[in-house]
């Protein structure tokens, strides 16, 4: 066995294990496809590209979200610090300018002496080499066979039946300039945060010639071997409209607590655009995520007011995400059961989301390099956030598995029930970070403790 680390993925989990363990001064082979060979929804090679949107979530004290991400910044999460660094404004949520955070992302880990860059496709999984796969969503297909192959062949290809994958979308962005002001405001819901977004108000006739009109408009054709399975967290908005009428106004286009300053009054639906990048000369539409030919785009976005002449920079798609049955093949170290040398971090191991990724990323490169110094590896205590994804992941039902965000649901219940919201979600907050801080220091106590960069 190499006490070398070998990583296979530069995105947000691959990223953020390299730099784990390089600060464990353990050396990281880490391989990266892009620009090589791109994928269906990835635009440039830079490392850590976020495709669906820039938003990772709330900022907002005692939110599930918040929970994990403050979990992240007392273990020295990378990433995390560099999101914020590449901050824009978007009211109580944390979102960055993509293309700022992928650079900075890339400079720091290509900089890092004991990370080296390997700019190939990796096709082959040594079981007796300590590597984290961390290839996300866009697996290559030389890859997931090979992953197909140490799993017993009952895992990931995206062609034969009973394989896993659900589909994900990408929201629109337009030029801001292209907006026309006259007929939008800037607010936050609830005035949360400053006023960081661009809200277009629609009243009903509006919004009703809206839903005619996207229902009626057509959407890229399903190949054969496809059957488009969703994330439900994140549906195009044409199948939520399928649900009725009303399922926007209380989705996607939700009013409440956006009031708007012209009249005072909620309008009858709402859609919000968040700033894309530092410059602000781009927006993305918030939550319109969609599979709808570009075309049709064009024609039913346009018809939203403020958005009459928008100019598209990049229009909705969908891409496939691939992801291993998790219960049936990791321990909550994110090991292998069959290859313990062989880890899994981000969503390919069955998380959705940025900030998920990332802490599973970081825990992979925490504890791959505690493999590599002849050390055994302790799941993240169950009362805390990167403890209970791990535990979903590898405890949920295997035969109706689906990937998950960080959620209350999945921090187990308070001994006492308390049966207000905030005050219980506080509590189980304090209780989260108690159980994380003492792991914490189990694995700063370690020969491998992390170096804290400067």
């Amino acid at each position: 066995m190499s006490p070398k680390v070998q990583i296979i993925g530069a995105g947000l989990a691959g990223c953020e294990a390299a730099w784990q363990c390089a600060q464990r001064r353990v050396e990281v082979e880490l391989f990266e496809m892009r620009p090589l060979r791109s994928t269906p929804a990835h635009q440039t090679g830079d490392f850590a590209e976020l495709v669906c949107s820039n938003s990772l979530k709330s900022e907002s004290e005692n939110t599930a979200p918040w929970l994990l991400k403050e979990e992240l910044r007392r273990a020295g999460s990378l990433l995390l610090d560099l999101a914020r660094e590449c901050a824009v404004p978007a009211g109580h949520a944390l979102a960055v300018d993509r293309s700022a955070f992928a650079k900075k992302v890339t400079d720091i880990v290509s900089r890092e002496p004991l990370i080296k860059v390997r700019r190939e496709e990796a096709e082959k999984i040594d079981e007796d080499q300590i590597t984290v796969i961390a290839t996300g969503p866009l697996t290559s297909e030389a890859l997931t066979q090979e992953i197909a192959r140490i799993s017993d062949g009952r895992q990931t290809s995206p062609n034969p039946p009973g394989r896993m994958y659900f589909y994900d979308s990408i929201s629109p962005i337009l030029e801001a300039d292209s907006i026309d002001m006259s007929k939008i405001y800037l607010a936050a819901r609830y005035g949360k945060g400053s006023a960081d977004y661009v809200n277009c108000p629609m009243n009903k006739g509006e919004y009703d010639r809206f839903y005619d009109a996207l229902l009626a408009a057509q959407s890229v054709e399903e190949r054969d071997w496809e059957k488009l399975n969703y994330f439900e967290g994140c549906l195009p908005i044409e199948e939520i409209a399928r649900r009725g009428r009303d399922t926007l106004r209380f989705g996607p286009m939700k009013p409440v607590g956006l009031k708007d300053p012209a009249t005072g009054q909620m309008p009858y639906a709402v859609v919000q655009l968040r700033q894309e990048n530092l410059r602000a000369d781009s927006y993305n539409i918030v939550g319109f995520q969609n599979h709808l030919k570009f075309g049709e785009q064009a024609r039913v976005l346009r018809l939203i007011p403020g958005l009459e002449n928008a100019r598209f920079l990049r229009y909705g798609q969908i891409h496939r995400n691939t992801y291993i049955n998790a219960p049936l093949l990791l321990r909550e170290t994110l090991q292998m059961k069959a290859h313990p040398l062989v880890f899994f971090a981000g969503q390919i191991c069955g998380v959705e989301g940025y900030v998920e990724s990332m802490a599973t990323g970081l825990m992979a490169g925490i504890w791959a390099a505690q493999v590599a110094a002849g050390g055994e590896p302790g799941a993240a205590p169950r009362a805390s956030a990167f403890g209970s994804l791990t535990h979903y992941v590898t405890n949920a039902d295997s035969k109706a598995f689906q990937p998950a965000n960080i959620t209350f649901d999945l921090l187990p219940a308070l001994e006492k029930p308390v049966r207000d919201r905030a005050e219980r979600h506080r509590l189980q907050c304090q209780r989260a970070l108690s159980a994380f801080d003492r792991w914490l220091e189990t694995v700063s106590r370690s020969p491998l403790a992390l170096q804290r960069r400067a």
